[in-house]
């Protein structure tokens, strides 16, 4: 009932109207095939780039607000650390910004 209510979604409420979907059809559907055509496409875009990042073998990123970002000056960022010197030399600590994907590494 509140996917047909849904004002972003006018797409399925006609398809019901019209007949293209019958209400025998309609009870049995899952939540992705009464989404709409934009929200398909973002659901899609999300599949595509969990799975790009998941192929890549991306290291594992925490999310934090201990650093600020130094170009537009938020603090919602993730980050992840590997150790690229030598075993007595800290860890090098890679800092992403969530806002506007400003990369920067300390150590």
């Amino acid at each position: 009932m509140f996917n047909l209510r849904d004002g972003n979604n006018p797409d399925l409420r006609r398809r019901v109207l019209t007949g293209e979907i019958s209400p025998e059809k309609l009870i049995t559907l899952s939540a992705e095939e009464m989404a709409s055509d934009k929200r398909k496409q973002e659901n899609n875009h999300i599949k595509e780039k969990a799975l790009f990042d998941c192929e890549r073998g991306l290291a594992a990123k925490a999310s934090t607000e201990q650093f600020k970002c130094g170009r537009c000056g938020q603090r919602k960022c993730t980050y992840y650390q590997m150790q690229t010197r030598s075993a007595d030399e800290p860890m090098t600590t890679y800092v992403t910004c969530v806002n506007c994907d400003n990369h920067w590494k300390f150590c």
